[in-house]
């Protein structure tokens, strides 16, 4: 029998939907019951992680609430709320990381200069990860910067039409000499693929997908 995974979800709605639907791809699945049983909570209303929120305790409800209503196995599609981990680990569960996983996903792409387009919280973890597995982050400039925060909300407010945009954003990386383009932000492939970029486009959500059914289905 497979482990029931629980989703912290809502950070957005449209990222959480679009996780869901790469879980189910991914998994190996011939009929309805070869799948993985999910527990979500879809939560709009957890304070922004990109302006200060305390989202810490909110997220750490979460997790609990899914604990106690079955859930084995947490996973969260949101690359900027992994900054509140710990606040999710009190649960108990073993929580999934999707930074990790996404470096992983990097690094077996063959990439040794990933870029990065995700929020400033987001780079800092990413940062980290990516030194310790020896790989050399390669960040947008500051205005760039700024102007991804810029797309970013235009998504969450339903625009899915910037996607020339972004993948002008995902240029800049490998013209700065990224070898492959991390999608480390949930909302970015809600408007680009892997045809969007003329490198490899590590998709951060469906990497953690993909973890999400190993470690479901083992």
């Amino acid at each position: 029998m497979s482990k029931i995974l629980g989703v912290i979800g809502g950070m957005g709605p449209a990222a959480t939907v679009d996780f869901l639907a790469k879980l189910q791809a991914a998994t190996p699945a011939a009929r309805d019951q070869d799948h993985v049983r999910v527990l979500m909570d879809m939560n709009p209303q957890v304070p922004d992680r990109n302006t200060g929120g305390e989202a810490g305790p909110v997220l750490g409800e979460m997790a609990v609430r899914l604990r106690d209503a079955g859930a084995q196995v947490l996973a969260m599609p949101c690359n900027t709320a992994h900054a509140y981990a710990p606040d999710i680990k009190v649960a108990g569960l073993p929580f999934i990381d999707m930074i990790k996983t996404a470096g992983e996903a990097a690094s077996a792409a063959g990439a040794a200069r990933p870029g990065v387009l995700g929020t400033p919280s987001a780079l800092a973890l990413y940062r980290g990860r990516l030194a310790s597995m020896g790989l050399e982050p390669v960040l947008l400039h500051p205005e760039t910067q700024a102007r991804f925060m810029e797309l970013l909300y235009r998504i969450k407010g339903g625009d899915l039409t910037v996607g020339g945009e972004m993948a002008a954003l995902a240029g800049a990386l490998i013209d700065d000499g990224a070898d492959a383009v991390i999608a480390g932000c949930t909302e970015v492939p809600l408007v680009i693929g892997a045809q969007d970029v003329a490198v490899p486009l590590i998709d951060a959500t469906e990497a953690l997908a993909r973890r999400c059914v190993e470690a479901c289905l083992a």
